[in-house]
């Protein structure tokens, strides 16, 4: 066999079972899609939503797919019926997923390594055995289907097509998954659904084998594909192939952080991205079977890898000069079908190009080791399995290394350049040998210049938009960028205002300004719980933010200990740097120990009991929020408060809807019934409120934390307190909204947030654009009622805050 032109002559046309067996084979790409979903939402509330979890959950299950792609094929001989081998892997993968649906949460409960690294990589490590079986069959899937088609070089167009297919499948799984199973229902149906889907396929797939054979299924095609020998020359294939899955994945990794934040970082935001990245790959793949007609299919592979360093610096370009500047106020309307679509339109048109080089690099490569007589299944697992190690490589590299390091707009000239240099290590060498050298040396030439060109063309985006994300170019004009930083897990920005304040935000979103209703905000999650209980010694802080709400305990003689679990460590050395004067330079002081993890996987796995738990998270709108305001969540941490213990927790009504109130209010109630709510006003308008939870009834007396406030040794609380505007405790106290008693009418119908289905996270992604602050903190305040069992003391001291109370009921303002 000679790298020449081959012309075959075909043999029979197209089997009529053919678009049954497409179907089947998008059915597939369905429910893989649903399962990942699934999965990767399970093993976050397990193992955590840090980069080096994400990481963890990302090996496993793609390391699952490169070993059924390469040693399923391997098992199973090439003249067994394919269709029933695939409808036994198709029976395996929904039993195997049903399974992880519970298994998975079990090793959540494991006391393991307790909260150290070493704790989570072991339960990682259990996951990732959880998750092989069932994608180490989903990796078999492929391989098995080829053997539809015989190894020749005109078939493999046709195994570019099903590639496509079963992309395009996945790309319905995303969406149904996304917006409709887990918004709707919950991971537990959304599995059922999936595992029905594998089984439909199992069985339509066993009807079909018991009909025909498998000669019948060929699908030969009259074809002038140039092909190479195997041999010595395929390793160049794989190498690129292999560079290509990584360069797509770490480009994933890197566009998804940075849209996420320009369009709200939403779970149906990720869905979009994920959908978009999705119809590219499998537009490409259906474009690549055409070409592979007309083009050989080393130079295609080489082709694409060398385009894609244009299209990569487009996206660049697109994110960072392009998209941050459209019109914002589809982006704000409250409709969110009209954002969605917005959000789409935006995703399409900054990832298409490279996402269709991706979708037919895959083919190609396929199209390039092929060799008539070879199982196909074997081939397209090498094949398969090269892409997806290289995928595994730069997800972590990327995620893990490059942007924690050298940011992400180094990290895109790193895959600029890297993807052209593959594609030229495949197209030069061609040329050499069966064109030009002249012309060989003259593209590799012309390559440097333009990729030179090129990189230095990808800008690093606007520190505004790391600041204000899909508000940018409303923010912006009055407002001055001064530091911005990326992490490993999260981004951030410090700006300063034009009346001066200065504010801290986080991937798009702001976390702490020195406003003064947001201050008096941050002090509240601290001094609420502080002073109404009777001596505490150790607090836990969830989320560092601008260090306000830990630095408030600090003005405390009684606490000794303040532990504060950040995600991200670049925010408090970067927080302290603008805030140390209003955060009491809380991240120096003697008694503070920094633990750098997932809130949740914290909480979960530590035997520590505390005091004071004061949460001060991202909206809950955030992906990922929503599993520390889950049931589950509140029990946990209602288990760690010592006898007399506190909780509190920051809830914005800004960015919200009532839905997304109603079921936070009714799954922070349901674990503790005797909690209550104190608000937070903006020019008398309602902003924001503090959940304050204990296990036994809630008394406070007036008269006592008068005295404790006048006393020596609180002259530092007092004086905190009266930066804020409080000066008394009845100022304080007058910020009361309410108790369960009071607004069991109100959550009659409210959805509990568990962790089976995370509802928050859809409610409030639905709701992120709505402006109705005030009127949910009025419609609360008219459920209150003057609490007679609540506030104990003197006759005066009472009727003063009676006052106070009636002076802030609607209507009165």
């Amino acid at each position: 066999m000679t790298d020449e032109i081959q012309t075959e002559p075909a043999v029979f046309g197209v089997s009529r079972f053919l678009p049954l067996l497409l179907i089947l084979f998008a059915g597939t790409g369905c429910a893989g899609l649903i399962y990942e979903i699934v999965w990767f939402q399970l093993l976050q509330l397990v193992i955590g939503s840090t980069a080096i979890s994400l990481g963890v959950v990302l090996t496993a299950f793609m390391g699952g797919l490169a070993i059924g792609s390469i040693a399923l094929p391997r098992l199973r001989s090439a003249q067994v019926n394919p269709l029933r081998t695939y409808a036994a892997v198709e029976l395996g993968v929904a039993i195997c997923g049903v399974i992880a649906l519970s298994a998975i949460p079990i090793i959540g409960r494991l006391d393991i390594g307790g909260q150290s690294l070493p704790g989570m990589l072991t339960r990682g490590l259990i996951a990732c055995i959880c998750l092989l079986p069932p994608t180490v069959l989903m990796g078999a899937s492929l391989p098995l289907v080829v053997r539809w088609i015989k190894s020749t070089p005109g078939e493999a167009s046709w195994w570019a097509i099903l590639y496509g297919v079963n992309t395009a499948g996945a790309v319905l799984g995303c969406l149904l998954g996304g917006f409709y199973l887990l918004r709707v229902y919950d991971m537990a149906t959304a599995t059922y659904v999936a595992a029905a889907i594998n089984m439909l396929v199992a069985a339509v797939s066993l009807g079909l084998a018991s009909r025909m054979s498998p000669e019948a299924i060929g699908v030969p095609v009259e074809s002038s594909v140039k092909h190479v020998s195997p041999g010595r020359t395929c390793w160049g294939v794989y190498i690129v192939i292999g560079l290509s899955g990584a360069c797509a994945l770490g480009a994933e990794v890197i566009w998804t952080r940075l849209m996420a934040m320009m369009l709200g970082s939403t779970v149906y935001v990720f869905s979009i991205i994920l959908a978009v990245f999705l119809i590219g790959l499998a537009m490409g793949s259906g474009a690549a079977s055409w070409l592979l007609r007309a083009v050989h299919p080393r130079l295609g592979l080489g082709w694409s890898q060398l385009l894609l360093g244009l299209a990569i610096a487009w996206t660049a370009y697109m994110i960072a000069d392009s998209l941050p500047y459209w019109p914002p106020n589809a982006l704000l309307e409250n409709n969110p079908w009209h954002s969605f679509q917005v959000d789409l339109l935006r995703c399409l048109a900054a990832l298409l190009p490279p996402t269709l080089l991706w979708g037919a690099s895959f083919p190609f490569a396929c199209a390039a080791i092929v060799s008539p007589g070879e199982d196909p299944g074997k081939l397209v697992g090498n094949i398969y399995a090269a892409n997806t190690l290289g995928s595994i490589a730069g997800a972590l590299g990327i995620s893990l290394i490059l942007i924690p390091t050298i940011g992400t707009q180094q990290s895109q000239r790193v895959l600029l350049v890297l993807s052209a240099t593959s594609g030229l290590a495949l197209v030069v060498p061609y040329l050499w040998k069966h064109r030009s050298r002249a012309v060989a040396a003259i593209l590799a030439a012309a390559t440097i210049v333009v990729v030179t060109g090129l990189t230095s063309r990808v800008h690093a985006i606007p520190g505004a938009l790391i600041a204000y994300g899909r508000r940018m170019t409303l923010n912006s004009p009055s407002s001055r960028v001064l530091y911005t930083a990326e992490g490993m897990n999260s981004s951030v920005a410090i700006t300063r205002w034009d009346d001066g304040s200065v504010e801290v935000d986080v991937n798009g979103h702001v976390e702490a300004t020195t406003e003064p209703f947001d201050m008096k905000l941050q002090r509240m999650v601290g001094h609420l719980p502080a002073l109404l209980h009777s001596h505490p010694q150790s607090v836990l802080g969830i989320g560092f933010g601008a260090g306000v709400s830990a630095g408030t305990f600090t003005r405390y003689p009684s606490i000794q200990k303040i532990t504060i679990c950040e995600i991200e460590p670049i925010i408090p050395p970067t927080s302290t740097r603008y805030f140390a004067r209003e955060d009491y330079d809380v991240l120096h002081n003697p008694r503070t120990r920094i633990i750098y993890d997932d809130a949740r996987h914290y909480v979960l796995t530590t035997s520590e009991k505390f005091d004071i738990i004061a949460s001060d998270p991202l909206d809950v709108f955030v992906k990922g929020t929503a599993a520390i305001y889950s049931k589950e969540y509140f029990e946990a941490v209602k288990h760690h408060l010592n006898p007399g213990g506190m909780f509190t927790l920051y809830v914005p009504l800004y960015e919200s809807d009532v839905p997304t109130v109603q079921s936070e209010l009714a799954t922070f109630f349901d674990v503790f019934p005797y909690g209550t709510i104190w608000a937070n006003t903006r020019d008398g308008q309602g902003y924001d409120m503090v959940f304050l939870g204990q296990a036994e009834p809630l008394q406070v007396n007036l008269d006592d934390l008068q005295q404790r406030m006048q006393q020596r040794d609180y002259r530092a609380v007092a004086e905190s307190l009266q930066d804020i505007g409080i000066v008394s405790p009845v100022d304080l106290l007058s910020s009361y909204a309410g108790q369960l008693s009071d607004l069991a009418p109100w959550l009659k119908n409210a959805p509990i947030n568990r962790d089976r289905n995370l509802r928050l996270q859809y409610l409030a992604g639905w709701g992120i654009n709505s402006q109705i602050a005030d009127e949910i903190y009025r419609q609360i305040l008219s459920y209150r009622h003057l609490p007679s069992n609540l506030f104990l003391g003197s006759a005066e001291n009472l009727e003063s805050l009676k006052r106070a109370l009636s002076f802030n009921a609607p209507g009165t303002q």
